[in-house]
């Protein structure tokens, strides 16, 4: 049977837009009619007219002719002839209602540049619109194995005559030629229905129940049968064959039935405990676990004690000594002034003290000792009387120094600089004998202290900027003076 026939075996009519190229329309017209189909020079009541999609005169058709009283007259594409031809059968416009296309709209998770071409077109010519917006679209396109999806469902389920379809489903609505969109499922939100009948706990599920306890916790006075981990445990082994009759009931089922029944079942779990006689915290039973290994104890190192103040003296010294016996190799001269009495210097600082002045000895008078010993009460100074004895202090009281001044609080560290390691002090006098030696070759040779300090910083060498400044002096020694 010829394509372009119905079921009566009439031909199907079709009207070829006018302003179409003419090897386009003679084409169309050997075409359609090898396939059964009949070319009419006036747009039929029923049938297809064949446009180009895009231009003005398929504007004008489409206003001209479009009625809801003609539903059976298409508006399709010059291309749905060789479409057809392709398939093998007449494509029906499933994707039309009342004369219209249904709006589609492909989504951006369809990526594939070729499959979304040969979506558009199998839309367009089973009658749909795939330019849709997604807004305005009835039908949007999805790919269902993104992420993308499954937000696209859940943020238009609740939208009527609003839609979310794989990509799949427009072909399989041509294979069947019926719009058939995805149906809503119910979801049970979980719950017992109303009217069914709850599983009723047999003799067998409390003695497999009693059978657990027993094995996991066979002494109550131990504790953990009324709690969660123990039936859930249970239910965890549904997958072992042995224990498949966990599954009639949930995890709260079972420990429900064993807490409403516990003293019953208490005693069917003493006389299973009775005969199998496990020992307490034997392997296996729940709330004994493995004891961790014992971790090694980490040794503190112990902290090295601060060396004697008069050890630290003794070692600046000697670095101080060892940095003058080394200038002469420096091009320093050792006898500078200034330099030799450094040594003697340090040797003369005392150690500071070792302990401290009780104060409470130093401010304690007589008067106050002889109050302590009496045991009087301390007297506060009321209004406007007279102050109590206690406060009244003479001055032959005070403690006297031996210059007959108060003698200074010495408990408490006067304020000084912060202390200095050995090697800070010997690094600084490594910098006032350099600073000797540029000073004494400026001086030798008359030049300023600001150029020889400039040298110095760049060789690094003493020796070698007194070389240098020694030959400038030699040099400048040799011109002769402007007046002979």
């Amino acid at each position: 049977m010829p394509i372009f026939q119905d079921v009566n075996g009439l031909a199907i009519k079709f009207f070829v837009q006018k302003d179409l190229s003419q090897a386009i329309q003679a084409e169309l017209c050997e075409t359609i009619t090898s396939l059964g189909g009949r070319v009419e020079v006036k747009v039929p009541r029923q049938g297809y007219i064949l446009v180009q999609p895009g231009t003005q005169e398929e504007e004008r058709l489409r206003l001209c002719w479009t009625s809801r009283d003609r539903p059976d007259r298409y508006f399709v594409p010059y291309s749905y002839v060789e479409a057809c031809n392709i398939a093998g059968m007449l494509l029906k416009q499933i994707f039309s209602e009342n004369g219209a296309p249904i709006g589609m709209h492909i989504h951006s998770s369809i990526a594939n540049v070729n499959a979304r071409t040969a979506l558009s077109d199998r839309i367009i010519h089973s009658g749909g619109d795939p330019h849709a917006s997604a807004q305005s679209a009835r039908v949007i396109l999805a790919d269902p194995h993104t992420e993308v999806f499954g937000h696209l469902v859940k943020t238009y389920q609740g939208v009527p005559d609003k839609f979310i379809e794989s990509y799949l489903w427009v072909k399989k609505c041509i294979e069947k030629s019926v719009v058939q969109y995805t149906p809503l499922v119910y979801k049970n939100p979980g719950g017992r229905r109303p009217g069914e009948e709850r599983t009723q706990f047999t003799d067998d599920d409390e003695e497999r129940l009693c059978n657990w306890i027993a094995s996991k916790i066979p002494y109550k006075e131990t504790g953990g049968r009324t709690g969660n981990r123990l039936y859930q445990q249970l239910c965890e082994q549904n997958n072992d064959p042995e224990y498949a009759w966990v599954t009639r009931h949930t995890w709260q089922s079972w420990r429900e039935r064993y807490k409403k029944n516990a003293t019953r079942l208490d005693t069917l779990i003493a006389s299973i405990v009775d005969r199998k006689k496990p020992a307490q915290g034997e392997k296996g039973q729940y709330g004994y676990v493995r004891q961790p290994e014992a971790k090694p104890k980490r040794t503190r190192k112990k902290r090295v004690k601060v060396q004697d103040s008069q050890v630290v003296m003794d070692e600046l010294t000697e670095g101080i000594r060892m940095q003058i016996s080394a200038m002469p190799a420096m091009g320093i001269h050792p006898d500078l002034p200034g330099i030799q009495g450094m040594p003697e210097i340090f040797d003369q600082m005392p150690a500071p003290l070792e302990t401290a002045v009780n104060r409470g000895a130093v401010r304690r008078s007589p008067a106050e000792e002889e109050m302590d010993e009496d045991g009087s009460d301390w007297m506060v100074k009321i209004g406007n009387a007279e102050p109590p004895e206690w406060t009244k202090r003479t001055l032959s009281e005070e403690p006297q120094g031996q210059n007959g001044q108060k003698r200074a609080r010495t408990s408490e560290p006067e304020p000084g600089p912060p202390g200095l390691t050995p090697q800070t002090l010997i690094a600084i006098a490594s910098i006032h004998v350099i600073d000797q030696g540029i000073r004494d070759i400026a001086k030798q040779f008359r030049f300023t202290v600001e150029e020889v300090q400039e040298y110095y910083d760049k060789c690094g060498e003493m020796g070698r900027t007194r070389t240098r400044f020694q030959r400038m002096r030699e040099q400048l020694a040799k011109f002769a003076d402007d007046d002979q």
